[in-house]
C-alpha cells in the first residue's frame, strides 16, 4: 500500500515536490525529523515501486524521485492538493533548512485575499522562485519577508515597530517558533 506509513508520505512529499534535488538518508531524516532508519526502510520500499531511483557517490547514497516513473505526475498532483497550500509550503522551507516561517496578514485572518505574506528567519538561501511558483499553483501571489537570524533577534531586541506589528498578529505557524 502506497500511503500506509506517515513517513513514507513525507518522504514522498519531499521528493516530489524536488524532483531535480537528490538527498542522503540522514539528510532526509534531518529534514522531516524522523529516525533514520525509518527513512531508510521507507527510501528502499519506494525504490521497489519504482517511485524513487537511487545513485551511490563515494559512500553516500543519494535519493531522488523518479520523474520517469508512469505514476511520478499523478502523484505529485495528489501530494499537492492533500497537503494544501501551507503544507507545501511547509515542506518546501524546510527542505531550504528555514529555522522559523510563518504566515501573517488578512490570509492568516482567514480572509478571502489573493495575497499571502510569508514571514522567513534563516542563514540559508531560499528559492524563492519555487516558494511563488508553489503559491501560484493555489491561486495566491506570494510577499516574503527575509531576515537572518542575527537581524531578526536584533529587531526583536530593539523592539522595531515594522517587526513587532507582524509579530503582533494572527499568525499561521509554519516552522519553529518566534
Amino acid at each position: 500500500m502506497l500511503f500506509s506509513s506517515a513517513v513514507r508520505a513525507e518522504i514522498l512529499s519531499l521528493l516530489l515536490r524536488s524532483p531535480e534535488e537528490r538527498f542522503y538518508v540522514r539528510e532526509i531524516a534531518k529534514l522531516l525529523q524522523k529516525n533514520p532508519s525509518a527513512v531508510k526502510r521507507e527510501l528502499d520500499n519506494l525504490e521497489k515501486m519504482g517511485l524513487v531511483r537511487s545513485e551511490k557517490v563515494a559512500n553516500l547514497k543519494y535519493f531522488q524521485a523518479d520523474t520517469d516513473s508512469p505514476l511520478h505526475a499523478e502523484l505529485t498532483n495528489l501530494i499537492t492538493k492533500s497537503l494544501g497550500l501551507t503544507g507545501n509550503l511547509k515542506g518546501l522551507l524546510r527542505s531550504f533548512g528555514v529555522k522559523t516561517a510563518f504566515i501573517y496578514g488578512p490570509f492568516a485572518e482567514g480572509k478571502d485575499v489573493k495575497s499571502l505574506n510569508l514571514f522567513l528567519v534563516t542563514t540559508n538561501s531560499v528559492d524563492e522562485k519555487a516558494l511563488r511558483q508553489t503559491a501560484r499553483s493555489f491561486g495566491q501571489r506570494l510577499v516574503i519577508t527575509k531576515m537572518d537570524e542575527e537581524e531578526y533577534r536584533e529587531k526583536r531586541r530593539r523592539r522595531e515597530r515594522a517587526l513587532m506589528r507582524i509579530l503582533e498578529e494572527r499568525r499561521i505557524p509554519l516552522l519553529g517558533r518566534v
